[in-house]
């Protein structure tokens, strides 16, 4: 049985809002927001900090910056008391809130790398989001930003998640590693029932091909 969803997403096709929808159908609790301020709870930070820094990854100057001072005498005194809201430690915080939601199951992940946390999971269903380029700047300029902000972020955060799945060894969205790729041109609701026939037509799969029970001969 499939326990877990994840929606991985490119920035604007509304896949949180698709992820939202599922959740509420299945009454399964969603991490999105939530995952941020779980996130940010665990480091103690703001949850601007995080929402700065998730699905990215440093600039290289600064991650030879805190490589040599781990490596140095001054950083391993201060390290003790040191807590580095960077991406790494975002990263490394969200991997564990990820895998132990799924393991609470009854939930649906948004991004933050869940498709590849979960990948070895046989209870997780993972769906990938996408739109053409025009209809994510539309969606974009609806939700309230101006035209040349819209096709600023749509061409430059999908860019930033790329850099940051390439951490697992892996090209985004490296399709194979999805059940369904969903082009949300189809409509919020469409895309919501797509989700859940998939998820029903994979359970149905994995009972029809499960071994059957040995047959015990009659007294």
């Amino acid at each position: 049985m499939i326990r877990v969803i994840t929606i991985e997403r490119e920035y604007g096709s509304g896949g949180g809002e698709i992820a939202k929808r599922v959740a509420a159908r299945l009454g399964w609790k969603l991490w999105d927001h939530l995952l941020t301020n779980e996130i940010a709870r665990l480091m103690e930070c703001d949850c601007r900090v995080v929402e700065e820094r998730e699905e990215k990854r440093d600039p290289l100057f600064y991650r030879l910056f805190k490589a040599f001072l781990r490596g140095s005498h001054e950083g391993s005194l201060n390290a003790p008391g040191l807590k580095m809201a960077d991406t790494d430690c975002i990263r490394e915080v969200a991997e564990r809130v990820v895998k132990t939601a799924a393991t609470d199951g009854g939930c649906v992940i948004v991004g933050r790398g869940s498709a590849y946390y979960l990948q070895d999971r046989s209870d997780a269903f993972h769906v990938f989001v996408y739109a053409p380029f025009s209809a994510k700047v539309q969606r974009l300029q609806a939700g309230g930003k101006g035209e040349s902000e819209a096709v600023h972020l749509a061409e430059t955060v999908d860019r930033d998640r790329a850099a940051f799945i390439r951490q697992f060894g892996v090209e985004w969205p490296d399709r194979h590693r999805f059940h369904l790729m969903i082009n949300s041109m189809i409509g919020e609701e469409t895309a919501v029932d797509a989700t859940l026939n998939g998820v029903a037509m994979l359970e149905k799969q994995a009972t029809e091909f499960a071994p059957s029970a040995p047959q015990r001969d009659a007294p």
